[in-house]
């Protein structure tokens, strides 16, 4: 499936913009499912400055989707009609500050903030290292692993809104709850400021290694996933009810229900976007079926289904 080329009318209403711009850009290689359609027009800014500009001047019509790196997505195989921007290093910087603070462009991995913490010796970052994710991310869905969540370090954040305003959120104006942010959709992070408390490098290091140890041990890290797939309802634990529903290695085509841990769904190489979705929603068929529980993907699964 191919889109129209709207790159030309960007470039004439945006002439002094700095970023990249791609027509029909694949997307797999963007999600760590490695599927997915093409992108309309794939947008990489050089920095906020950039971005803000960008929004400024893009019909308000024209629907907007933010990457980081892919690790929570799935993008169905026909791809998005519209903008992907995927936050480049221009966004991407990592500095220790005064006072056990870090800031972090939303654009930077989760695991390099955590690794800066903890070389400065600033500790309670840590849990960053579970989470396959940006700092983006992080903000967005309250990222959390290994008994720490992003609510509980984050000092404020900066966002430009859909319309290019560059505009900032305290940690309570950010609304967190589980996995969860109530700032508006279309506002795209940009940085985030942290806070930490005293800790000794070589423990903190030593915390790291043990989540990533944990994770290697209990989760598919090397192989074509994502996140977690399932958010865990109330009291309950996702892969319980997904394992008690059966569904360990419950394979649709080349997507399976990992064997090795049960709320995550791989793809062994050919498996389509759909493969992916339609093995999911099994998954909630027979755990509702099973249980009563509903789950809520915690995957977003964003894009148009192959015509």
């Amino acid at each position: 499936m191919m889109f129209a080329d709207i790159t030309p009318d960007l470039k004439a209403a945006m002439p002094e913009l700095r970023g990249r711009l791609e027509a029909n850009a694949p997307t797999a290689p963007l999600s760590w499912f490695r599927t997915g359609g093409p992108a309309q027009v794939l947008f990489t800014p050089a920095d906020e400055d950039d971005l803000a500009y960008f929004l400024q001047r893009l019909d308000s019509q024209v629907p907007v989707l933010v990457v980081g790196l892919g690790s929570n997505m799935l993008i169905r195989d026909g791809g998005w009609a519209g903008i992907v921007i995927r936050l480049g290093k221009g966004l991407a910087e990592v500095a220790v500050e005064p006072d056990l603070r870090v800031r972090a462009g939303a654009a930077a991995p989760d695991v390099k903030v955590a690794r800066a913490a903890a070389e400065a010796g600033i500790a309670g970052l840590s849990f960053l290292r579970g989470i396959p994710g940006t700092i983006g991310g992080a903000m967005r869905m309250n990222g959390g692993a290994y008994g720490g969540e992003t609510k509980d370090v984050l000092v404020e954040a900066r966002g430009v809104t859909r319309t290019g305003e560059v505009v900032a959120f305290t940690n309570a104006q950010m609304g967190f709850t589980y996995r969860h942010s109530s700032v508006p959709d279309d506002v795209i992070f940009t940085e985030a400021l942290f806070q930490g408390r005293p800790g000794n490098p070589d423990d903190i290091l030593a915390e790291m290694n043990a989540i990533t140890e944990a994770r290697s041990s209990t989760q598919p890290v090397n192989t074509r996933t994502g996140g977690s797939t399932f958010k865990n309802p109330p009291g309950r634990k996702a892969w319980e009810l997904v394992d008690a529903a059966g569904c360990r290695g419950l394979r649709i085509g080349d997507a399976q229900v990992s064997e090795m841990h049960c709320n995550f769904l791989i793809n062994h190489g050919s498996a389509s976007a759909a493969d992916i979705e339609n093995l999911g929603e099994e998954v909630r068929r027979r755990v509702r079926d099973m249980s009563g529980v509903e789950l809520e993907w915690e995957i977003k699964r964003v894009g148009l289904g192959r015509a």
